[in-house]
């Protein structure tokens, strides 16, 4: 976003992959405890599907640990607003008399989609945002031993590990 640093051009390195490690311009984060107890509202079933999926999905997200009451709010909104622009819309089919009102799929405005980016951005919802507020997500790696396409790969870490592969 223009006139917000931090918020402009490729999102950063991970810190594993950076060389040098300066304090970060802002300073460090103060910490402070939410006194109040989570509650995350539950998906209105008359939602649609996609909406329904991307709201959920949220609460199986690690950046969701994260979450206060404010931001699981505006997950909710977000995703009714989904939910609405997704659904049939009324179309009103031919002029005069004999216009009728029908529910039509339209395709999502380009606005309403801006506005759900923006909106999925400021939860962290994709890598390059949770890289650029210096949130690093690490999937468990599986065991060698297993059989399972983790362990037919793990001889390549190795080799790459003692310089052979």
């Amino acid at each position: 976003m223009a006139g917000v640093k931090g918020r402009g051009g490729p999102p950063p390195k991970r810190d594993g992959q950076r060389r040098r490690r300066n304090v970060p311009a802002g300073g460090v984060a103060e910490q402070v405890t939410d006194p109040f107890e989570l509650t995350i509202p539950p998906a209105p079933a008359e939602w649609h599907p996609v909406a329904v999926t991307w709201y959920e999905a949220l609460g199986r997200s690690g950046q969701s640990i994260y979450y206060t009451n404010s931001d699981w709010a505006t997950a909710y909104v977000l995703a009714e607003s989904i939910s609405r622009e997704l659904h049939p819309q009324p179309v009103v089919v031919g002029s005069g008399a004999e216009a009728t009102v029908e529910l039509h799929n339209l395709p999502p405005k380009g606005a309403a989609l801006g506005a759900w980016l923006k909106g999925m951005a400021a939860l962290m919802t994709t890598e390059g945002e949770r890289r650029r507020a210096r949130l690093e997500l690490e999937r468990p790696r599986p065991d060698a031993g297993t059989g399972d396409a983790g362990g037919s790969v793990s001889w390549l870490d190795a080799a790459r590990r003692n310089g052979t592969g």
